[in-house]
C-alpha cells in the first residue's frame, strides 16, 4: 500500500526530493528515464548540501532542458511505502513550472520528453504522481 500525504510545511532537512508538475503553452511535460518504458514528473534527490528549491531547477534542467522557466513552490508531499525506505515516511517539495524555453538536448538519464495535453497511461509512479499533479491543480495551477 502507498500513502501519499499533503503539508504547508516541514523542516527543511526532511525534504529528499523535488517534484516539478510542468507545463509549456499549456501542454503537460513528462519525460522518459532510458532505462524505463514508463513517463514521469521531471523531478530527483536532493544533493548534499543542496538548497531544495535549487535540486528543482537543477532537475528541472536537467531532465526537460527547460532553459527559460518560472518555477513555484507549492506544498511538501510524503510518500509511504512498504517496499520504500523500510515503510518509513519520506519528504519532498512539489513545485509547478512553466516553461518557457526548452534547449534541444537533454543532459541527464531521460530519454526524451513528452508535451502533450493528454495525462499518460503508463506512469512510472501510478500510486503517487497523479495525486501530486491533483494536489497542484486543486490549488489552482
Amino acid at each position: 500500500m502507498v500513502k501519499v500525504n499533503f503539508y504547508d510545511t516541514i523542516d527543511d532537512i526532511k525534504l529528499k526530493f523535488a517534484v516539478i508538475i510542468a507545463q509549456k503553452e499549456g501542454n503537460w511535460i513528462f519525460c522518459k528515464h532510458k532505462e524505463r518504458d514508463t513517463w514521469e514528473c521531471p523531478g530527483g534527490h536532493r544533493e548534499i548540501g543542496e538548497d531544495i528549491y535549487d535540486t528543482a531547477k537543477r532537475e528541472l534542467y536537467e531532465e526537460t532542458g527547460a532553459i527559460d522557466f518560472e518555477i513555484t513552490p507549492i506544498c511538501v508531499y510524503s510518500v509511504i511505502a512498504e517496499d520504500n525506505f523500510n515503510g518509513e515516511e519520506t519528504y519532498g517539495m512539489l513545485y509547478y513550472a512553466n516553461i518557457k524555453a526548452l534547449e534541444k538536448e537533454l543532459h541527464s538519464e531521460i530519454e526524451k520528453i513528452m508535451i502533450t495535453d493528454t495525462l499518460p497511461t503508463d506512469w512510472t509512479y501510478p500510486l503517487i504522481q497523479p495525486k501530486l499533479l491533483a494536489e497542484v491543480q486543486k490549488r489552482g495551477y
